[in-house]
């Protein structure tokens, strides 16, 4: 695979957390979505769906309405993709690295795209590599509203990389991360 996009979702209303600012919680030192983004500092272009930061650098654009969901999110930052395949990221992995994004890399390159799967084995549907024109044929002729839901059928490979799959939905998530990294 040559380069690659990375679209990062940051705009969510992080209801379980209190519906704080969460890509920029700080886990080891670092906003979450910092981690993120130097996950995917081989990409060509970094689109971050989400309000714009003065950190990390990185292409700052808005799904419409602002909070819609990832849907909606993905749709735009697709939108501002311009490679052949793009990395799918949430902002809330701070465990997320370099060689978790690699194997992604190389897991997608025969087919579709490929998930990163949690110790439990369940696929992580924001946290992948996608063949970007498979992506934009699915969403054109898609009308439900999950992600699963659009991207299961594309058959990804599943890549066990669990730390690198862990975010922080909760603040029990968010303890344990703070107290591990």
């Amino acid at each position: 695979m040559d380069g690659f996009d990375a679209v990062i979702l940051a705009g969510g209303a992080a209801r379980r957390l209190g519906g704080v600012d969460k890509p920029g919680l700080r886990v080891g030192g670092r906003a979450m979505l910092e981690w993120v983004v130097e996950a995917v500092h081989e990409a060509s272009a970094v689109v971050v769906v989400g309000p714009a930061r003065p950190s990390p650098p990185a292409r700052y654009v808005r799904e419409d309405p602002p909070g819609a969901g990832p849907l909606p999110a993905l749709r735009t930052g697709l939108a501002e993709v311009g490679s052949a395949w793009f990395a799918l990221l949430a902002a809330d992995m701070p465990f997320l690295d370099g060689a978790a994004v690699a194997a992604l890399r190389a897991a997608a390159a025969p087919g579709a795209g490929a998930v990163l799967v949690d110790a439990e084995g369940q696929p992580q549907w924001l946290a992948g590599v996608w063949r970007t024109a498979a992506v934009r044929a699915a969403v054109a002729d898609y009308a439900g509203s999950s992600l699963r839901g659009l991207l299961a059928p594309l058959g990804p490979a599943r890549v066990a990389f669990a730390e690198a799959a862990r975010d922080c939905d909760t603040p029990e998530e968010l303890a344990r991360a703070r107290r591990d990294r």
